[in-house]
């Protein structure tokens, strides 16, 4: 592909736009389509071609970047589109499940899909953080690479074009995880003279050690070894999860963001006190795949 190769993106919402913003700064020549034709205002005023219709936007270019609600929209904006020699690269949010199925679908239809997933909301679009996961066909992936790129830095996981999703979605629950674990720690502090802008000072340099942690837990889950390394044992962890609710209790917060962690927790020392006790929340990882 040359450096300004054309494109052709479905969908022009808040992350649609941003996209194209980008691809438009970049020099590529881009056709756009959306079903409520007003939104695509924004991108055909910086020069974007607007198409009357997702077929004729899908003819109008071999690379069709598609960025729509979910993957129902994909299948009706394309339900009438010649999709033969085309290819698609699909960055609507969906179900691993979801994306192998429309792999298949698109090479019933003579096109060439590659899965993406978005890690970046869109005032990110255009800067370092932003990236996005890519699975499926490894030569329509390196041969759209530095299109694809111009966006947001590229991520490629694998042939499997389920991956690129399930890897959204893992990141997206540990997300909100972090999300729970950020709210019931504001909760905590929300009626003492504690600013809450102070708090977060703390707050946030805390995470970013903690995170870290997660390369610990990928090693003891590849070596099987759950002992290995431990500083924080389960048994000790237990031990001091009363101190949490308790404190909760006395500041009046309730703790349904948190209690089912621990629980899971206590469960898996109670299932073998002797064995678990020295392990940390690595084997979590096994109550949740029973």
């Amino acid at each position: 592909m040359t450096d300004n190769s054309p494109l052709t993106l479905l969908g022009t919402g808040a992350m649609g736009t941003a996209l194209g913003r980008a691809w438009l700064a970049a020099g590529h020549p881009l056709t756009v389509w959306n079903r409520t034709p007003a939104r695509t205002a924004a991108l055909t005023a910086e020069g974007a071609v607007t198409a009357g219709s997702a077929a004729e936007a899908v003819a109008a270019n071999r690379l069709v970047v598609v960025c729509l609600l979910d993957d129902a929209s994909v299948g009706q904006a394309l339900a009438d589109a010649d999709l033969t020699g085309r290819d698609l690269v699909n960055l609507t949010t969906g179900t691993p499940a979801d994306a192998r199925a429309r792999a298949a679908w698109a090479e019933e239809r003579g096109a060439r899909l590659l899965d993406g997933g978005i890690m970046a909301v869109p005032p990110m679009i255009g800067t370092p953080g932003a990236y996005v996961l890519y699975s499926g066909r490894a030569d329509l992936f390196e041969e759209h690479r530095d299109t694809l790129a111009v966006p947001a830095g590229t991520r490629y996981t694998g042939t499997d074009p389920g991956l690129a999703a399930l890897y959204d979605v893992a990141l997206l629950s540990a997300m909100y995880g972090m999300f729970a674990g950020v709210t019931h720690a504001f909760a905590l502090v929300r009626r003492e003279e504690v600013a809450p802008g102070e708090f977060a000072d703390v707050l946030v340099p805390w995470l970013h050690a903690m995170a870290g942690t997660a390369h610990g837990t990928a090693e003891r889950l590849a070596s099987g070894d759950y002992t290995g390394g431990v500083v924080s044992p389960l048994a000790m962890q237990v031990a001091g999860a009363g101190t949490l609710l308790r404190t909760a209790q006395e500041q009046g917060v309730r703790t349904e963001l948190l209690r089912p962690f621990l629980d899971l927790m206590r469960r898996r020392l109670e299932a073998g006190p002797a064995t678990h006790g020295a392990e940390d929340i690595a084997g979590l990882v096994d109550l949740l795949r029973p």
